[in-house]
């Protein structure tokens, strides 16, 4: 038989790589964020590529993600164990000092998309424009109150950097994960949400996004200003990935990768992303030391 071409080789490996058994993918946040819908996405194409197998998604949230991270060790090292893994959380919660896990505990081997900061608010809210909320910040601080998912999350870095940015005071308010911060918003409970891209498109008439933290406006939201074109160099949001107990022999760490990374590359997969509202990366795992190192650094920075 003829040897395949390079670019053959991702569809084909799942010829080889479809996983022996159900697949169990534990989630750090509750249902229905960002982190649901992706696993969501990602099982009905391993389903589609490998019909025996269904991949089993789980749920441990609490702690901000710190729950299930600080157990993630403890979990077989069998290749068929995989976790949801996001950054600036696995960096700075570490550092902060509330979680039973250590930066170093956590053996991600790919990552593929982040989800863009965004600020939203409630559709019937009287700020009308980012210009219109940061007056009203100026005028009370301490008044308003912005809702986000976890503590020491992307969220959570987002808000501080709104407030040291463009010189206002405003309290922010943690919740388990994003889908247990809509009804909030919604009821008028708190002035906004830190926030991404994801759910503006997901509350699509129900919340108004002010302003973005992307290099160019959301073809979704064309007359939503960057955070550049406010005057403020900011392009950051939350990443996500997939980690390994640290048990997970290496060769079994780069077969999990190459499944990601065949399941990120599906045409269907991709489209249902950019149409959500994240931003697809590809960082296998031979990749995910100097990502790690340089996204460290970012934080570090900020």
């Amino acid at each position: 038989a003829a040897t395949p071409g390079v670019d053959a080789v991702v569809p084909l490996a799942f010829a080889q790589a479809c996983p022996e058994k159900n697949v169990l993918y534990w989630q750090a946040f509750p249902p229905g964020g960002e982190s649901d819908i992706s696993a969501r996405h990602q099982q009905v194409v391993l389903k589609k590529k490998c019909p025996n197998i269904d991949t089993i998604i789980q749920y441990k949230a609490g702690a901000g993600g710190g729950l299930m991270w600080s157990q993630m060790n403890t979990l077989p090292g069998d290749g068929y164990t995989i976790a949801g893994i996001n950054l600036p959380h696995v960096v700075l919660q570490p550092l902060e000092g509330s979680v039973a896990y250590k930066t170093d505990d956590m053996t991600s081997v790919y990552w593929f998309h982040y989800t863009p900061d965004a600020l939203l608010v409630p559709a019937d809210s009287p700020f009308k424009t980012f210009q219109d909320f940061i007056k009203a910040a100026k005028a009370d601080p301490g008044k308003l109150s912005i809702a986000g998912s976890a503590l020491y999350s992307a969220n959570h870095v987002a808000h501080a950097r709104l407030n040291r940015e463009f010189g206002i005071k405003t309290e922010y308010v943690p919740f388990k994960g994003t889908g247990d911060l809509v009804a909030s918003v919604l009821g008028g409970h708190v002035a906004a949400t830190m926030s991404y891209t994801t759910l503006a498109i997901q509350q699509k008439g129900r919340m108004r996004m002010l302003a973005v933290a992307t290099r160019e406006r959301v073809p979704q939201f064309p007359d939503v200003p960057t955070f550049r074109e406010l005057g403020v160099d900011w392009m950051d949001g939350a990443y996500r990935g997939v980690a390994v107990p640290k048990s997970t022999p290496e060769a079994v760490r780069k077969q999990v990768s190459d499944m990601m990374e065949a399941l990120n590359k599906d045409p269907e997969l991709r489209k249902k992303m950019v149409d959500g509202g994240f931003e697809v990366i590809d960082v296998p795992y031979d990749k995910v030391p100097a990502f790690m190192k340089e996204r460290t650094a970012d934080y570090m920075n900020s």
